[in-house]
């Protein structure tokens, strides 16, 4: 059974570690993926507030042009994607280069969605330490070429709470990767990030 539990977070580590950069070290790469993690009163909760600081922080820097904010949105009355985006704006990210992904609602689902609904190929995938590996094992699986910018936050209870979770998600993480299923909601390819990339130019 130990063995059994160990073996998707083992994979995960073995995969991804090449694929793990700084945000100094990051190559540069037209999308940045940003992936939901949660709001508190309608505004980022701290987790996802400091992923959109990194995303801003490399925007600033000229190593993105495009940000795809990928989150829920499956009721009226929570609307991760448009809290992200105004969060960016207001941190010096033009709205224009900013794309949207409402149906984002979970890992797997964001990297699906990401290549196959906004023909993302390449991408800097941008979360917390303890789940960027998972991130771009996935993306990976689903087709984007990713490198991984791990943020850094306090290990308080939110932070155990997270890496515990994974050792969990990573099972699923292996099972998403090996069967592909479609995400909840697929839809039409979008054009968003390319219109997005054709104004940065």
């Amino acid at each position: 059974m130990c063995v059994l539990v160990l073996l998707p977070p083992g994979w995960l580590f073995l995969t991804t570690g090449d694929r793990l950069r700084s945000t100094a070290e990051v190559p540069r790469t037209e999308v940045a993926v940003v992936f939901g993690a949660g709001l508190r009163e309608g505004r980022p909760s701290r987790y996802l507030a400091h992923r959109l600081d990194t995303a801003a922080e490399l925007y600033r820097r000229g190593r993105i042009k495009v940000v795809l904010v990928t989150g829920d949105n499956s009721r009226a009355s929570y609307d991760e994607p448009d809290a992200m985006r105004a969060y960016l704006t207001r941190h010096g990210v033009p709205d224009e280069r900013i794309v949207s992904d409402y149906a984002g609602f979970d890992t797997w689902d964001s990297c699906a969605r990401a290549h196959r609904v906004f023909g993302v190929d390449r991408a800097v995938l941008i979360s917390q330490a303890f789940h960027i590996r998972r991130a771009v094992a996935l993306c990976e699986s689903a087709g984007v070429t990713a490198y991984g910018v791990g943020v850094e936050d306090r290990h308080d209870l939110t932070w155990y709470y997270g890496a515990t979770r994974e050792l969990f998600a990573a099972g699923k993480a292996a099972v998403d990767a090996v069967f592909r299923p479609d995400p909840h909601f697929l839809g039409p390819r979008e054009k968003g990030v390319t219109q997005a990339l054709a104004r940065a130019k």
